[in-house]
């Protein structure tokens, strides 16, 4: 008698009123998503370099690559355009804190360093880096040790992780930056450099476009690495909505489709 007495309706009309209320606040405190905002805006802003084959290249005034593939693929799974924004390796982190990409694509690797500024999706595929030598020279460059001596010319690109694993790594060779990702593998052939670490795919990539340019040990790196979608930090929502477009894209075949398209 006593537990019925309680629940008489004079008593529960105030607490489910305080529940109410209490859930409102609740949804209401709930920041918005960009996933809302994209699909209000109707456009995904995705930043690209255009300067990494096979995942992202700027040609005639669009991109094609791996990457670009997949990026159009998300956006269709939003509903919405894909937009393109073109930045730098070394403007990327900047790009994406400011607003002007929702996501950043084009064969851009997980580092801890970068997943204190933003979150990553799911990493999409395992690389590392691996080192592209003229032909004639890749039995002298097989390991790092082999590589860091003094009379060594290596090249690399700004402002990303293969600029961040030259300078960890190589003490004693000589490092130029050169700013041109499309024709730095050139300098090489040319003998104006000895050497550049990329990642696997990529090397494998331009030994195939460039004859006279040999992949070093592509299938065994000097570094473990992997490549995922840079997002914009502590929305965990679009995160969830990303992930999950990749892991279907992975799980019907269509990952695979576009990779092989670039990748022969």
């Amino acid at each position: 008698m006593r537990l019925f007495s309680l629940l008489r309706p004079g008593l529960l009309l105030p607490a489910l009123s305080f529940g109410l209320t209490l859930a409102g606040a609740v949804h209401a405190q709930t920041p918005a998503s960009l996933l809302d905002t994209v699909q209000s805006r109707g456009s995904l802003q995705i930043c690209t370099t255009g300067d990494y084959k096979p995942f992202t290249l700027a040609k005639d005034g669009s991109f094609e690559g791996i990457d670009i593939e997949l990026a159009k693929s998300l956006a269709k799974a939003l509903g919405v355009e894909a937009k393109f924004v073109q930045t730098k390796w070394a403007d990327l982190l900047t790009d994406m804190g400011s607003g002007k990409c929702d996501v950043a694509m084009g064969g851009i690797s997980v580092t801890l360093d970068r997943q204190k500024k933003v979150f990553f999706s799911t990493p999409y595929l395992v690389n590392g880096k691996a080192p592209i030598v003229r032909c004639a020279d890749k039995d002298k460059f097989q390991t790092v040790a082999a590589i860091d001596k003094p009379e060594t010319r290596v090249i690399v690109n700004p402002g990303g992780t293969n600029e961040r694993f030259v300078r960890a790594n190589f003490k004693q060779a000589k490092i130029e930056v050169f700013p041109d990702n499309v024709t730095i593998f050139d300098q090489i052939l040319a003998g104006k450099a000895d050497l550049m670490i990329a990642e696997s795919i990529e090397v494998k990539v331009q030994e195939k476009a460039k004859p006279g340019l040999c992949a070093v040990n592509p299938d065994e790196p000097l570094q473990y690495g992997e490549m995922g979608y840079m997002l914009p930090r502590g929305d965990a929502t679009f995160k969830a909505f990303v992930d999950q477009w990749l892991h279907l894209a992975k799980a019907t075949g269509e990952f695979a489709k576009i990779y092989d398209q670039f990748v022969r």
